[in-house]
């Protein structure tokens, strides 16, 4: 199957990797961007778009890109941080007095970012579409009762991030996640990337395919296995009560496109993460517009806070503030791990699309995908077009499995 777009010389394979992605490894319909010194140098989009009317995947194609968008959520705070507006070591209730409830008054900004807040779920029923209610989810994390002693553990606040740091920004600055991010990064940067779905983007949306699941329970990344298995314990929590937007099809409507849940519906292509990411790999600007100062940039992308075994996912993780950092967990399947080079940061979405900065390569790049694989990391084929990314920009890896280096 070919693709469409461009791709300089330097990285042909990267145009390989997406056609066999497309032939050979199940790829329904995909984007993928590179930028290199603030220059695109992969722009690729191929395949189908909508299977059920064979629409194609086109230029100007969207989709849901999950937890990619708490990638876009991080750099409004840390925005914000680098005007001296939010500091990272004060308490969250300094912002947010409703917050203090059930000892949570000494959580700090920099634990919400890093998933250390112990508020990874919410422990109240969540009603149908619950998530597409901004007040009541707020009320509720403000209720809630952290699930573990803040600063001790880190777990991924799968769904909840997004609207804790949310409410993080909409109290400081007083525009909601979704408009700060639309004013302040999407506009100037001029990409088709949205947290509250205007309603005329719809027909450009590629609904999403869930991923086959295994014949055998057992072969779950056990998340999915403890969630199943005790709908009490915080993977079922996150799992079974997120008012059904963890279910397959939930993502796909209008009310949850247009609502703002900013740990998981954003909607982009991989232009649009590629661009936002693109002057964060030039040192936080890009042709004189600055997003972030060099220090807060540094403070952002470094890791954290790492853990063997996540308290949530069950598997090792690494976590700068607010974005991910690559994490080499080969031994369960490329699909459960982050391969990158050390110094890179962005985040991942369920499924695998991503979108990453590399400041040392100067790279930042982007995949979204309609398509989902089934683990906790990248799928495969979205890790076959990084591992060619960072091949054409002479990087190695070691023969045993690692993360990408000069």
């Amino acid at each position: 199957m070919t693709s469409n777009g461009t791709c300089a010389p330097q990285f042909a394979s990267v145009r390989e990797e997406f056609e066999r992605n497309l032939a050979e490894r199940g790829e329904v319909g995909a984007s993928v961007c590179v930028t290199v010194d603030g220059e695109t140098v992969v722009d690729l989009w191929g395949g189908v778009a909508d299977p059920q009317t064979d629409k194609p995947w086109s230029d100007d194609t969207v989709c849901v890109v999950w937890s990619s968008t708490k990638g876009a959520v991080a750099l409004c705070a840390h925005m914000l941080v680098s005007r001296g507006q939010l500091a990272l070591d004060a308490p969250v209730v300094d912002y947010w007095p409703e917050f203090a409830k059930h000892g949570k008054d000494t959580i700090t900004v920099r634990q919400l970012l890093s998933h250390q807040a112990g508020l990874a779920a919410i422990s109240d029923p969540v009603p149908e579409n619950g998530f597409c209610d901004w007040d009541l989810i707020v009320d509720l994390l403000a209720k809630q009762e952290p699930l573990w002693a803040p600063g001790t553990r880190n777990g991924y606040h799968g769904i909840t991030f997004g609207h804790l740091v949310g409410e993080l920004v909409r109290r400081v600055d007083g525009r909601t996640i979704g408009t700060f991010f639309k004013d302040e990064v999407a506009q100037p940067l001029e990409l088709d990337f949205w947290i509250g779905l205007p309603e005329e983007i719809e027909p450009r949306i590629a609904p999403i395919i869930a991923s086959d699941l295994p014949a055998d329970p057992s072969e779950l990344p056990l998340f999915y296995q403890q969630a199943l298995a005790d709908p009490a314990s915080i993977p079922g929590l996150l799992l079974l009560n997120s008012g059904g937007l963890m279910f397959p099809g939930a993502i796909d409507t209008r009310e949850v496109h247009a609502a703002e849940i900013p740990a998981l519906n954003g909607v982009a292509n991989a232009r649009a993460l590629a661009g936002m990411y693109r002057p964060l790999a030039l040192g936080g600007v890009i042709d004189g517009f600055r997003l972030l100062d060099e220090a807060t940039l540094l403070e952002a992308s470094r890791v954290a806070a790492a853990t063997s075994c996540d308290a949530v996912l069950s598997t090792p993780t690494r976590w700068g503030l607010g974005f991910a950092k690559a994490v080499d967990n080969l031994v369960d399947g490329v699909e459960n791990s982050v391969i990158w080079s050390d110094e890179a940061f962005g985040h991942t979405g369920a499924g695998g699309s991503f979108g990453i900065a590399d400041q040392p390569a100067r790279m930042s790049m982007g995949y979204a995908m309609n398509r989902q694989g089934g683990g906790l990391g990248m799928n495969e084929r979205g890790q076959a077009l990084a591992d060619a990314v960072y091949r054409a920009l002479g990087y190695r890896r070691p023969e045993r499995g690692g993360l990408w280096y000069r």
